[in-house]
């Protein structure tokens, strides 16, 4: 099975909702096993600033499935929830990205991993740090070494909404 971190945001319509269902058609998928979901954090938009607050997770997956596989399934779950790509970080009703894939580096036409800027956005490493407590390889070593030298409030990243209030997120044993 390969571990792959995701990171999820939303700044449309229903936020919260917008995660819920993103996480829902990840665990309704026999070939992946959702391990473990972040708290909500509130993030101002970076890149185009002028648009609504994201809510952002991360969520940490089993799978089989092959890294381009795990790509389609992303974009198909954007897809099925409506997103629209207008412009390079505009407003979206959803959005995953593929953080880490094993502790692989993946460079083809259509997705690098780690992601490229996860290592400079409080907003991913935030999310991603509080499921992986201890670090398991050097990608996530380094995201623990830089958030430690980041000022989470001066980066824009707010505490929503704690795990602990988002069972009906987390996988169903």
């Amino acid at each position: 099975m390969n571990n792959v971190y995701l990171s999820i945001g939303t700044n449309m319509g229903d936020r919260f909702e917008n995660l819920q269902h993103a996480v829902k058609l990840l665990t309704e998928n026999k070939e992946i096993e959702v391990v473990h979901t972040s708290s909500v954090y509130e993030t101002a938009a970076v890149g185009y600033t002028d648009q609504a607050d994201f809510l952002n997770i991360a969520v940490h997956i089993k799978t089989s499935y092959s890294s381009s596989e795990m790509l389609k399934i992303c974009q198909w779950i954007e897809s099925e929830l409506g997103r629209v790509r207008e412009f390079r970080w505009g407003p979206r009703i959803i959005d995953l990205d593929i953080l880490l894939y094993n502790h692989e580096d993946i460079e083809t036409e259509s997705l690098i991993v780690p992601h490229p800027r996860m290592y400079e956005r409080a907003f991913v490493l935030v999310p991603l740090i509080e499921i992986t407590p201890t670090p398991v390889g050097e990608q996530l070593q380094r995201a623990h070494d830089i958030m430690q030298q980041m000022d989470c409030k001066e980066e824009g990243v707010t505490l929503w909404r704690a795990s602990a209030e988002l069972k009906m997120m987390q996988p169903v044993n």
